[in-house]
Protein backbone atom coordinates (compact mmCIF):
# COMPACT_ATOMS: atom_id res chain seq x y z
CA UNK A 1 0.00 0.00 0.00
CA UNK A 2 1.05 3.11 -1.17
CA UNK A 3 0.32 6.67 0.19
CA UNK A 4 0.82 9.53 -2.52
CA UNK A 5 0.59 13.14 -2.24
CA UNK A 6 -0.53 15.25 -5.48
CA UNK A 7 -0.93 19.20 -5.51
CA UNK A 8 -3.51 20.14 -7.93
CA UNK A 9 -3.13 24.27 -8.42
CA UNK A 10 -6.83 24.46 -10.40
CA UNK A 11 -8.57 22.13 -7.54
CA UNK A 12 -10.65 25.09 -6.59
CA UNK A 13 -14.10 24.04 -6.47
CA UNK A 14 -16.63 20.93 -5.67
CA UNK A 15 -16.47 20.38 -9.94
CA UNK A 16 -12.93 19.98 -9.75
CA UNK A 17 -13.07 17.50 -7.05
CA UNK A 18 -15.45 15.18 -8.53
CA UNK A 19 -13.99 15.75 -11.86
CA UNK A 20 -10.95 14.20 -9.86
CA UNK A 21 -12.92 11.10 -8.39
CA UNK A 22 -14.05 10.29 -11.51
CA UNK A 23 -11.19 10.09 -13.40
CA UNK A 24 -9.59 7.96 -10.79
CA UNK A 25 -12.83 5.60 -10.21
CA UNK A 26 -11.06 3.63 -13.50
CA UNK A 27 -8.37 2.44 -11.22
CA UNK A 28 -9.40 0.05 -8.90
CA UNK A 29 -6.44 -0.25 -6.68
CA UNK A 30 -7.04 3.11 -5.09
CA UNK A 31 -8.43 2.65 -1.55
CA UNK A 32 -9.07 5.88 -0.50
CA UNK A 33 -9.34 9.98 -1.57
CA UNK A 34 -8.80 12.70 0.87
CA UNK A 35 -9.05 15.80 -0.49
CA UNK A 36 -7.74 19.22 1.15
CA UNK A 37 -9.57 21.85 -0.78
CA UNK A 38 -7.77 25.39 1.09
CA UNK A 39 -4.21 23.54 0.61
CA UNK A 40 -5.00 22.01 -2.92
CA UNK A 41 -4.25 18.69 -2.18
CA UNK A 42 -4.95 15.14 -3.10
CA UNK A 43 -3.64 12.26 -0.69
CA UNK A 44 -4.55 8.53 -1.82
CA UNK A 45 -3.92 5.20 -0.28
CA UNK A 46 -3.05 2.98 -3.68
CA UNK A 47 -0.97 0.06 -4.92
CA UNK A 48 -1.48 1.52 -8.10
CA UNK A 49 1.95 2.95 -9.98
CA UNK A 50 1.32 6.75 -8.77
CA UNK A 51 3.09 7.58 -12.44
CA UNK A 52 -0.31 6.24 -13.59
CA UNK A 53 -2.07 8.29 -11.04
CA UNK A 54 0.02 11.17 -11.90
CA UNK A 55 -0.76 10.50 -16.25
CA UNK A 56 -4.20 10.41 -15.34
CA UNK A 57 -4.63 13.64 -13.12
CA UNK A 58 -2.77 15.39 -15.17
CA UNK A 59 -4.74 14.86 -18.40
CA UNK A 60 -7.28 16.98 -16.76
CA UNK A 61 -4.95 19.80 -17.00
CA UNK A 62 -5.47 21.46 -13.49
CA UNK A 63 -2.22 21.72 -12.85
CA UNK A 64 -0.98 18.57 -10.64
CA UNK A 65 2.00 17.66 -9.22
CA UNK A 66 3.06 14.52 -7.54
CA UNK A 67 4.73 15.82 -4.14
CA UNK A 68 5.51 12.15 -2.50
CA UNK A 69 5.05 8.93 -2.56
CA UNK A 70 5.51 6.36 0.82
CA UNK A 71 4.61 3.12 2.39
CA UNK A 72 1.55 3.28 4.04
CA UNK A 73 -0.22 0.76 6.45
CA UNK A 74 -3.51 -0.19 5.13
CA UNK A 75 -6.10 2.53 5.53
CA UNK A 76 -9.41 1.62 7.33
CA UNK A 77 -11.83 2.60 4.94
CA UNK A 78 -15.18 2.73 5.83
CA UNK A 79 -18.52 3.06 4.50
CA UNK A 80 -20.64 6.51 4.14
CA UNK A 81 -21.17 7.72 7.61
CA UNK A 82 -24.92 7.39 8.64
CA UNK A 83 -24.59 10.40 10.44
CA UNK A 84 -23.52 12.15 7.42
CA UNK A 85 -25.84 10.65 4.58
CA UNK A 86 -28.41 12.22 7.51
CA UNK A 87 -27.08 15.51 7.20
CA UNK A 88 -26.87 15.60 3.38
CA UNK A 89 -30.25 14.03 2.94
CA UNK A 90 -31.66 17.11 5.36
CA UNK A 91 -30.09 20.00 3.59
CA UNK A 92 -31.12 18.46 0.24
CA UNK A 93 -34.70 18.12 1.56
CA UNK A 94 -34.80 22.09 2.82
CA UNK A 95 -33.70 23.31 -0.39
CA UNK A 96 -35.80 21.42 -2.25
CA UNK A 97 -38.47 23.08 -0.34
CA UNK A 98 -37.40 26.67 0.12
CA UNK A 99 -37.24 25.69 -4.22
CA UNK A 100 -40.98 25.19 -4.57
CA UNK A 101 -41.47 27.94 -1.73
CA UNK A 102 -39.04 30.56 -3.72
CA UNK A 103 -40.54 29.44 -7.05
CA UNK A 104 -44.13 29.98 -5.88
CA UNK A 105 -44.04 33.38 -4.00
CA UNK A 106 -41.58 34.34 -6.68
CA UNK A 107 -44.00 33.96 -9.66
CA UNK A 108 -46.57 35.32 -7.49
CA UNK A 109 -44.84 38.56 -6.01
CA UNK A 110 -43.36 39.12 -9.98
CA UNK A 111 -39.88 38.84 -8.54
CA UNK A 112 -37.11 37.29 -10.69
CA UNK A 113 -34.79 37.54 -7.81
CA UNK A 114 -37.05 35.16 -5.85
CA UNK A 115 -37.50 32.91 -8.86
CA UNK A 116 -33.20 32.59 -9.59
CA UNK A 117 -32.66 32.08 -6.07
CA UNK A 118 -34.98 29.08 -6.21
CA UNK A 119 -33.38 27.12 -9.23
CA UNK A 120 -30.33 27.84 -7.19
CA UNK A 121 -31.69 26.08 -4.47
CA UNK A 122 -32.90 23.22 -6.85
CA UNK A 123 -29.36 22.63 -8.46
CA UNK A 124 -28.20 22.61 -5.57
CA UNK A 125 -30.78 19.55 -4.47
CA UNK A 126 -29.27 18.06 -7.81
CA UNK A 127 -26.15 18.20 -6.30
CA UNK A 128 -26.85 16.44 -3.05
CA UNK A 129 -29.25 14.40 -4.69
CA UNK A 130 -26.70 13.05 -7.10
CA UNK A 131 -24.06 12.20 -4.17
CA UNK A 132 -26.30 10.39 -2.71
CA UNK A 133 -28.12 8.62 -4.87
CA UNK A 134 -25.26 7.57 -6.54
CA UNK A 135 -23.53 6.03 -3.75
CA UNK A 136 -22.25 2.30 -4.55
CA UNK A 137 -23.89 2.99 -8.33
CA UNK A 138 -21.86 2.36 -11.50
CA UNK A 139 -19.84 5.31 -12.90
CA UNK A 140 -21.68 4.99 -15.69
CA UNK A 141 -25.33 5.55 -13.86
CA UNK A 142 -23.53 8.36 -12.43
CA UNK A 143 -22.79 10.36 -15.23
CA UNK A 144 -26.30 9.47 -16.65
CA UNK A 145 -27.83 11.23 -13.80
CA UNK A 146 -25.19 14.09 -13.90
CA UNK A 147 -26.35 14.30 -17.80
CA UNK A 148 -29.78 14.64 -17.24
CA UNK A 149 -29.45 17.10 -14.32
CA UNK A 150 -27.04 19.56 -15.99
CA UNK A 151 -29.01 19.76 -18.88
CA UNK A 152 -32.16 20.42 -17.30
CA UNK A 153 -30.52 23.28 -14.68
CA UNK A 154 -28.72 24.73 -18.12
CA UNK A 155 -32.72 24.57 -19.52
CA UNK A 156 -33.72 26.65 -16.67
CA UNK A 157 -31.25 29.20 -16.22
CA UNK A 158 -31.62 29.68 -20.15
CA UNK A 159 -35.37 30.50 -19.91
CA UNK A 160 -35.18 32.87 -16.66
CA UNK A 161 -32.26 34.92 -18.53
CA UNK A 162 -34.36 35.12 -21.26
CA UNK A 163 -37.76 36.27 -19.33
CA UNK A 164 -35.17 38.60 -17.01
CA UNK A 165 -34.43 40.38 -21.04
CA UNK A 166 -37.74 40.39 -21.75
CA UNK A 167 -38.46 42.23 -18.64
CA UNK A 168 -35.92 44.57 -19.22
CA UNK A 169 -37.20 45.91 -22.55
CA UNK A 170 -41.17 45.50 -21.71
CA UNK A 171 -43.11 47.31 -19.36
CA UNK A 172 -43.50 45.25 -16.00
CA UNK A 173 -44.96 46.14 -12.80
CA UNK A 174 -42.32 46.61 -9.81
CA UNK A 175 -41.94 43.17 -7.74
CA UNK A 176 -43.69 43.49 -4.15
CA UNK A 177 -40.24 44.23 -1.87
CA UNK A 178 -41.43 43.24 1.37
CA UNK A 179 -42.10 39.35 -0.23
CA UNK A 180 -38.84 39.43 -1.81
CA UNK A 181 -37.13 40.19 2.02
CA UNK A 182 -39.17 38.00 4.22
CA UNK A 183 -38.76 34.80 2.07
CA UNK A 184 -35.10 35.51 1.32
CA UNK A 185 -34.59 35.95 4.66
CA UNK A 186 -36.54 32.74 5.66
CA UNK A 187 -34.04 31.10 2.66
CA UNK A 188 -31.40 32.84 4.58
CA UNK A 189 -31.71 31.26 8.01
CA UNK A 190 -32.38 27.71 6.60
CA UNK A 191 -29.20 27.72 4.93
CA UNK A 192 -27.50 29.16 8.14
CA UNK A 193 -28.94 25.72 9.85
CA UNK A 194 -27.57 24.40 6.84
CA UNK A 195 -24.36 25.57 7.40
CA UNK A 196 -24.27 24.94 10.88
CA UNK A 197 -25.41 20.76 10.95
CA UNK A 198 -22.00 20.67 8.11
CA UNK A 199 -19.91 22.66 10.00
CA UNK A 200 -20.33 20.36 13.52
CA UNK A 201 -19.80 17.28 11.59
CA UNK A 202 -16.41 18.26 10.96
CA UNK A 203 -15.80 15.99 8.16
CA UNK A 204 -12.90 16.45 5.63
CA UNK A 205 -14.47 14.47 2.90
CA UNK A 206 -15.15 15.71 -0.42
CA UNK A 207 -18.84 16.05 -0.04
CA UNK A 208 -19.01 17.08 3.11
CA UNK A 209 -16.70 20.10 2.39
CA UNK A 210 -18.51 20.91 -1.06
CA UNK A 211 -21.67 21.17 0.66
CA UNK A 212 -20.60 23.35 3.15
CA UNK A 213 -19.28 25.51 -0.33
CA UNK A 214 -22.57 25.55 -1.83
CA UNK A 215 -24.52 26.53 1.32
CA UNK A 216 -21.88 29.12 2.21
CA UNK A 217 -22.81 30.74 -1.76
CA UNK A 218 -26.21 30.18 -1.18
CA UNK A 219 -26.38 32.45 1.81
CA UNK A 220 -24.54 35.16 0.14
CA UNK A 221 -27.36 34.96 -2.95
CA UNK A 222 -30.16 35.63 -0.02
CA UNK A 223 -28.98 38.45 1.10
CA UNK A 224 -28.11 39.50 -2.51
CA UNK A 225 -32.31 39.04 -2.69
CA UNK A 226 -32.88 40.79 0.41
CA UNK A 227 -30.44 43.68 -0.56
CA UNK A 228 -32.24 43.68 -3.77
CA UNK A 229 -35.71 43.84 -2.22
CA UNK A 230 -34.22 46.86 -0.10
CA UNK A 231 -33.03 48.57 -3.51
CA UNK A 232 -36.33 47.95 -5.24
CA UNK A 233 -38.42 50.05 -2.39
CA UNK A 234 -35.63 52.70 -2.00
CA UNK A 235 -35.19 53.36 -5.64
CA UNK A 236 -38.84 52.53 -7.15
CA UNK A 237 -37.61 50.28 -9.30
CA UNK A 238 -37.53 47.11 -10.46
CA UNK A 239 -34.14 47.05 -12.13
CA UNK A 240 -32.46 45.66 -8.91
CA UNK A 241 -34.17 42.87 -8.88
CA UNK A 242 -33.94 42.13 -12.29
CA UNK A 243 -29.74 42.48 -11.90
CA UNK A 244 -30.07 40.22 -9.28
CA UNK A 245 -32.66 37.68 -11.02
CA UNK A 246 -29.61 37.90 -14.38
CA UNK A 247 -26.55 37.21 -11.82
CA UNK A 248 -27.85 34.39 -10.24
CA UNK A 249 -29.26 32.72 -13.64
CA UNK A 250 -25.85 32.74 -14.76
CA UNK A 251 -24.36 31.20 -11.36
CA UNK A 252 -26.89 28.49 -12.09
CA UNK A 253 -25.87 28.35 -15.85
CA UNK A 254 -22.12 27.79 -14.63
CA UNK A 255 -23.08 24.99 -12.40
CA UNK A 256 -24.76 23.18 -15.10
CA UNK A 257 -22.19 23.65 -17.47
CA UNK A 258 -19.44 22.45 -14.51
CA UNK A 259 -21.90 19.44 -14.08
CA UNK A 260 -22.00 18.39 -18.14
CA UNK A 261 -18.27 18.54 -17.56
CA UNK A 262 -18.18 16.19 -14.91
CA UNK A 263 -20.40 14.05 -16.76
CA UNK A 264 -18.58 14.11 -20.38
Amino acid sequence: MFKSLFHISQMDCPSEEQLIRMQLSRFDEIQSLEFDIPGRKLTVWHNESPELLSSALEGLKLQTILLSTETAVDKDVKGTDHSQRKILLTVLIINFLFFVLEMLFGVLSGSMGLVADSLDMLADSLVYGLALFAVGGSIARKNNIAKTAGYFQLLLALLGLIEVIRRFIGFEEMPDFQTMIIISLMALIANAYCLYLLQKERSKEVHMQASMIFTSNDIIINAGVILAGVLVHLLQSGFPDLIIGAIVFLIVARGAFRILKLAG
